[in-house]
């Protein structure tokens, strides 16, 4: 359903090892980043990289359709590693340079085997299987094999190797890139479609499997002390070490745009001329500077909230209609919002905000019209902003604060922040700086703006951001096991209004509002390991009852 394209056709990220950004600066040859230089390839000073992609490129057409051939006639029966391996993925990988990769036995690590398909000369970790294998899914049919996806084989191969950091994991008609991942709660890979790459013949595409796959990429230069080639001295971990420098500038930008959105809409709500009655309860005192901004607050969180929900999938359950997916992209969703930011400046109507009313009184309450589930979160009810329910807000100052959130400025030009690939520990520490902030207001002047100020109300409040680690224990421990007995049919009788006491409506978290829905979209059970589909893990995640402003103290 997500509308947020790149440059790619055949290529997607997850969990931002090698986020979109980098890759487009890969792919486009930019000057800045180290390790583009046809020497680095190994090629000729002459030679260039499109030339070397291209020769390979032509050469594996052909070689994919004769495997394509080949598991046309296959019988049913087989299993089809060695033609997966034979045919196609051991010419792909000599393409590549890694010249006639060998079969390896299992890899011994404290007393367990990880069977590891293949051994190249560098300190890289491949795993070959059979096209008719699913990469997040046991196998079906070999018998001496890991009880393990081939997915999850290779992460946990990488997670306790200590002579490997990257992967190349592939079936033949997909081939993902992995790192060596401590955080288990959410599957971290660059992925690239081969089928739908070679039979579309997308080039483009190839061309950045060709620069991110080469030999060359994971080559290590130096030796640790043991004598083994050092993995940390290779291209891929360059880049990676370059992408968390670049994530730490744009985090720091979003922090401080998230605070100038709060202003933004905080000064736009007074400024309006039909909110008399709103600045009239702040004059008198009937509501407090506080409280107005808490309920300011809750507009951010709502958006990053439908920011990160729309980009993952996750709003919309699978089954429903195309059509009735297609109404609510082209017309309900914040995907034009947030394209109208970066294009216009905005007028004083507020016909925007009216829609974005409508959208979060369809998620608290459900619109099957346009394929939105009820979920009857405390986030999205009118309760929790009863004094901005009715109030109006100008396109100009909603356009400001969408773009804000949805921006880093960088080079004199604006760049789309992934929310796909934001966690909970990137918009943790966004909450963590506001807990610091405190609201200054002149209703005169229509002005409204956020001053730091140390301890004060968040040590007398005990508010603090939860860290992940400490939010994974919880959802490992309380809520998976409520999750996994209610898709086992346990409970599938018991629904919110004839049982009050069904743990998938009375679960209530001490988290923040932002936090458990990040957290709980990255659970193990919601990825790879779970039949649950997007409906069920949006219920799972909001029917909770969401804690207050009043108890979450965010000043």
């Amino acid at each position: 359903m997500s509308k947020r394209s790149t440059i790619f056709n055949t290529v997607r990220t997850e969990g931002a090892i090698l986020p979109t950004d980098l890759l487009q600066r890969i792919v486009s040859g930019d000057a800045t980043l180290e390790g583009l230089n046809p020497t680095d390839y190994h090629l000729s000073p002459g030679e260039r990289l499109g030339e070397a992609a291209t020769r390979s490129w032509n050469r594996l057409i052909g070689v994919w359709h004769t495997f394509r051939e080949t598991a046309d006639v296959l019988p049913a029966e087989a299993i089809g590693t060695r033609e997966t391996r034979e045919r196609w993925l051991l010419p792909l990988f000599h393409e590549l340079g890694y010249g006639r990769l060998q079969a390896q036995k299992s890899i011994d690590i404290e007393y367990k085997s990880y069977p590891i398909s293949h051994k190249a000369a560098e300190p890289v970790a491949i795993h070959l299987v059979s096209y008719k294998w699913d990469l997040d899914k046991r196998n079906p049919i070999a018998r001496r094999e890991t009880k393990l996806s081939p997915h999850a084989l290779m992460q946990e191969f990488l997670n306790r190797s200590p002579h490997h950091l990257w992967g190349f994991l592939s079936n033949g008609h997909k081939l993902r890139i992995l790192r060596n991942n401590v955080s288990l709660t959410r599957a971290a890979y660059v992925e690239f479609d081969l089928q739908a790459m070679l039979d579309n013949e997308s080039y483009s595409d190839f061309f950045l499997l060709f620069l991110l796959c080469h030999q060359s990429r994971v080559e290590a230069k130096t030796e640790d002390s043991d004598g083994n080639p050092a993995p940390h001295d290779c291209w891929l971990e360059k880049w990676f070490h370059t992408s968390i420098k670049d994530g730490v500038r744009a985090l720091d930008e979003l922090r401080d745009n998230v605070q100038s959105a709060i202003e933004s809409l905080g000064a736009g709500f007074l400024s309006h001329p039909a909110n008399s009655a709103l600045r009239a309860k702040l004059r008198d005192g009937a509501l407090s500077l506080q409280d107005y901004y808490h309920q300011v607050l809750l507009q951010v969180y709502r958006l990053l909230f439908i920011f990160v929900a729309e980009d993952r999938d996750l709003l919309i359950p699978t089954d429903t209609p195309e059509n009735v997916k297609q109404t609510y992209l082209d017309y309900y969703s914040t995907y034009r919002i947030r394209e109208l930011a970066l294009r216009k400046r905005g007028t004083r109507h507020s016909d925007l905000w009216q829609q974005l009313l409508l959208l979060f009184t369809s998620l608290h309450a459900g619109n099957p019209i346009l394929g939105l589930p009820a979920l009857g979160s405390f986030l999205f009810s009118t309760d929790s902003t009863p004094d901005l329910a009715d109030a109006a807000l100008a396109n100009s100052d909603l356009l400001l604060a969408v773009r804000y959130l949805c921006y880093t400025h960088k080079n004199k030009l604006f760049q789309a922040i992934n929310y796909r690939n934001l966690g909970s520990e990137e918009l943790g520490s966004i909450y963590e700086s506001l807990l610091e902030m405190h609201p200054e207001i002149n209703l005169n002047a229509a002005y409204f703006s956020l001053s730091i100020v140390a301890g004060s109300q968040r040590k007398t409040s005990g508010s603090y951001y939860t860290p992940s680690s400490l939010v994974n224990s919880l959802l490992d421990s309380a809520l998976e096991p409520v999750i996994a007995n209610a898709v086992s049919g346990k409970w599938q009788n018991d629904s919110s209004e004839t049982n009050p006491h069904s743990p998938l409506t009375t679960y209530h978290s001490p988290l923040t509002t932002h936090h458990l829905p990040l957290t709980t979209y990255h659970s193990p059970l919601t990825t790879h390991h779970s039949p649950l589909t997007t409906h069920q893990r949006t219920l799972c995640l909001l029917s909770k009852s969401v804690t207050p402003p009043a108890a979450v103290d965010t000043s």
